[in-house]
């Protein structure tokens, strides 16, 4: 590693209008307020974090690129080269930690390939958080993102994380658009055997959090209407 490159520094957001001192430390806090260079998959989101957490310059002097998933691999170098110069640069997400569920893996792992430091901070991860109050297994675990949108399809392959579970002991988790919520929970009902296990956890960190696991046959009974909000699925299959 060069000694005159800057670092990556890996900065959590918050998941929704939490305010950013109760779910993020001190540290990580610092550091975005000292940085002028941020990469982020929407600039003015990004600008509303700063603002929110007390950025000490005025926002336009700060230098936010996008990378987001229509970004092209041959414009990711462009967006590390200050970094490479020296600069220190903020890898900030939408929501939650950089480069999980977040098109930021692309800029982290080319960073490692330029021998560039790489500074992780802690924060809200909506997929940790669902997964650590769920009760379910937390050893062996896999997450997939979004399911297939058309009913035949995402049944089918909520039928086969199912089968995943219960052939290798995992939880399965996945998220979903909000406006969908409703139409997964009611495949997942339609589909899973009753007495797999089913958490739903919804808008994590906030005021309105619900977080509830269940056998497949209770949702199916008495579904959970979600209505747009953010929400993260969990399942695990006893075999």
């Amino acid at each position: 590693m060069s000694s005159d490159a800057g670092a990556l520094f890996l900065l959590p957001n918050t998941l929704g209008e939490t305010p950013a001192e109760a779910v993020m430390p001190a540290t990580a806090l610092h550091r975005a307020r000292s940085l002028d260079y941020f990469i982020a998959e929407d600039p003015r989101s990004a600008r509303a974090f700063l603002k929110r957490i007390g950025y000490p310059t005025p926002l336009q002097q700060a230098r936010i690129e996008r990378l987001d998933h229509n970004t092209k691999p041959a414009d990711v170098p462009a967006l590390l080269e200050p970094v490479v110069k020296g600069a220190d640069a903020g890898l900030l997400s939408e929501a939650g930690m950089p480069a999980i569920a977040d098109p930021g893996a692309a800029l982290v792992r080319l960073a490692h390939e330029k021998e560039i430091r790489v500074v992780p901070f802690s924060g809200p991860s909506s997929i940790f958080l669902a997964l650590a109050a769920s009760g379910l297994e937390g050893q062996r675990f896999a997450f997939h993102g979004y399911l297939p949108v058309k009913r035949p399809a995402l049944q089918a392959a909520v039928k086969e994380l199912e089968r995943q579970s219960a052939r290798l002991g995992q939880t399965q988790i996945f998220i979903e658009t909000p406006y969908r919520n409703d139409a997964t929970l009611s495949a997942m009902g339609r589909v899973l055997r009753d007495d797999t296990l089913v958490c739903v956890a919804v808008d994590l960190t906030l005021e309105s959090e619900y977080v509830r696991t269940r056998r497949a046959a209770a949702w199916r009974e008495d579904p959970l209407l979600l209505k747009n909000r953010p929400a993260v699925f969990l399942l695990l299959s006893s075999g």
